[in-house]
């Protein structure tokens, strides 16, 4: 999959967010006080934005996936999936 390059009008903006993020991620000893004080928090940032416009998003990474669902149901399902695979290609 291609990667899409930042526009360059505000591209140095999206740059200085990662570093951001990954300093602030950095000083989380462990993956509760990541989830607690950036995961958590970023996410409930894109669902206030995304779901402000009607957006469902489907982020799919070189090495990880951000789904962004409707409404519990299908955050239900989506986990089910998931973790269904996950279960699969550990007995594989």
């Amino acid at each position: 999959m291609a990667k899409r390059k930042s526009p360059k009008k505000g591209g140095g903006d999206a740059d200085q967010l990662m570093r951001d993020l990954a300093q602030r991620m950095e000083t989380c000893p462990d993956v509760e006080s990541l989830n607690d004080q950036v995961i958590v928090p970023f996410m409930a940032a894109l669902e206030t934005v995304c779901g402000a416009r009607g957006y469902v998003m489907n982020i799919y990474g070189e090495t990880s996936n951000l789904v962004f669902t409707g409404d519990e149901a299908d955050a239900e399902a989506v986990y089910t999936l998931v973790e269904g695979y996950l279960d699969d290609a550990g007995a594989a």
